[in-house]
């Protein structure tokens, strides 16, 4: 388990109960209350960062290599019974795009979300989880086939952003974000948008409108990554930490500007800590929101969806 910056305090402390723990097995000593000492002084002090929280530190929880991606949420959540569906029927396969059919109990569901690597080679593989037009033009055409099956949409979101590289804009990046988002706003079916990780910039706009939006207790979602800010306004990225607090890109931030509908609470230590119990999580909140949203006719579902974003910033003076 790798540790940030922040929770050397904690690492300390599980190698001292490890330690303990070993002594108590190699020895005749009883050590059980000095590791129930250390036991509770661990849950304590775990306590006691994790509800304290920079929005740089949530930013940094956001992008542990141990959190769990897309196709580990999806991979849990529905077993064996997913199937992955390719390509976007005009150029390729955009392989930091995934998608596809996937079954919750009995309720099938269409799964989109941006996928990241776990090393060097899979993270180029994926693009670090930036999508080309193709990817976007990929997930509007399996949101479509829902759309044409009632089947539900579920997004889950984790992107540093779409790929910004210039052959991505010759082949109309602008122009697919664009598309999905208008295309969205009037699909005829539920959609349950997640952010598990990064929700930066356009990029996870491209697949994030939908009519109940939440967003995992650690991570953040803005128009633009707190490195990116700190380099425009500052010309440098010594400021992200400044930048991060005034984005006001975390979830209670989101939640309290009403962008977004529910914070999902992680376990202790962030879902990298208990991956099983976060996939659980995810699981029955994607399910209670849908037994809600089924209840509404289409009709009803697309004026929702509609009001829900045009009374986004509106400000009475």
């Amino acid at each position: 388990m790798e540790y940030l910056d922040f929770e050397m305090p904690i690492k300390e402390l599980e190698d001292q109960l490890d330690k303990c723990m070993i002594i108590g097995e190699e020895s005749d000593v009883d050590v059980s209350e000095t590791c129930r000492q250390i036991e509770k002084k661990l849950t304590e002090t775990r306590k006691d960062i994790y509800k304290n929280l920079t929005a740089w530190q949530r930013v940094q929880l956001s992008r542990h290599p141990n959190r769990p991606y897309t196709m580990d949420y999806i991979n849990a959540i529905c077993g064996d019974t997913f199937l992955e569906l390719h390509g976007d029927r005009n150029v390729k396969d955009d392989k930091a795009m995934v998608g596809g059919l996937g079954k919750i109990g009995n309720q099938s569901y269409m799964f989109i979300g941006q996928q990241k690597g776990y090393n060097t080679k899979t993270r180029q593989y994926r693009n670090f989880g930036m999508a080309n037009p193709e990817g976007y033009r990929k997930a509007l055409r399996l949101m479509k086939s829902a759309e044409k099956f009632g089947i539900p949409v579920v997004s889950l979101i984790d992107t540093p952003g779409a790929y910004p590289g210039i052959e991505a804009e010759e082949r109309g990046q602008g122009e697919a974000i664009a598309r999905n988002i208008l295309e969205m706003t009037r699909l005829k079916v539920p959609i349950i948008v997640t952010i598990i990780g990064e929700g930066a910039s356009g990029g996870a706009l491209g697949i994030g409108v939908g009519d109940r939006v939440l967003m995992l207790e650690n991570t953040w979602y803005s128009v633009i990554s707190p490195e990116s800010c700190s380099s425009i306004l500052w010309r440098s990225w010594e400021y992200k930490e400044q930048a991060a607090d005034s984005l006001k890109l975390t979830a209670p931030d989101m939640k309290r500007l009403k962008l977004i509908d529910e914070i999902v609470r992680e376990p202790d230590g962030g879902a990298h800590r208990n991956r099983e119990k976060t996939f659980e999580i995810v699981k029955n909140k994607i399910s209670i929101h849908y037994q809600e949203l089924k209840k509404l006719s289409p009709k009803e579902l697309v004026e929702s969806r509609m009001d829900k974003y045009a009374n986004m910033g509106v400000f009475n003076g």
